[in-house]
């Protein structure tokens, strides 16, 4: 289930996720989380060609929805583990009001308000392939760099919040 919301983020119902997405794809919560390490670098992963929305795009570290009734940060948390293996630690909501509406090649529409986390791996990553395909770690400039001059071999809402000036500013005082 993923929650739905109404134009002013109001909490309106829930339907199911497969149900969601599609050609017509209703306002819904999402979150996108960026892992930062020690010498100021970002994990981005490539999506598994088995997602049905951006296959084998290149995204933020990870990304997902909140069960209904479940705290942003412990969806946060639980897709951490879940997608990379990993438990967080510094967990910040860096954009909590980040709100995007994207169409994939096949058609397929996300239409999210999307709350950005950055954290830190608190244990050893051990990518999902059901989620993950290949990921790296990058400094923010060059990710930046990346995405404004090849835009479409990354995920549309990662191109969008590079761009941010204050996002990354923990990643650039490593």
């Amino acid at each position: 289930e993923v929650v739905l919301l109404s134009p002013d983020g109001t909490e309106i119902g829930t339907v199911s996720k497969d149900a969601v997405h599609g050609a017509d794809t209703p306002l819904h919560l999402a979150f996108s989380c960026y892992l930062l390490d020690d010498d100021g670098r970002l994990l981005v992963t490539r999506r598994s060609l088995a997602k049905r929305a951006w296959p084998g795009v290149w995204t933020n570290s990870f990304c997902g929805h909140p069960l209904p009734g479940e705290p942003v940060a412990d969806a946060v948390r639980r897709h951490g583990i879940r997608e990379l293996g990993v438990q967080l630690s510094d967990l910040t909501l860096e954009l909590p009001l980040f709100r995007y509406r994207a169409t994939d090649p096949a058609g397929v529409v996300e239409h999210e308000l999307c709350p950005v986390y950055t954290a830190r791996i608190a244990s050893e990553l051990q990518p999902s392939p059901a989620e993950v395909m290949e990921h790296v770690w990058v400094r923010p400039d060059e990710l930046a760099a990346s995405a404004r001059t090849t835009p479409w071999a990354f995920i549309p809402w990662m191109v969008l919040q590079v761009e941010l000036p204050d996002l990354f500013q923990k990643a650039r005082a490593a």
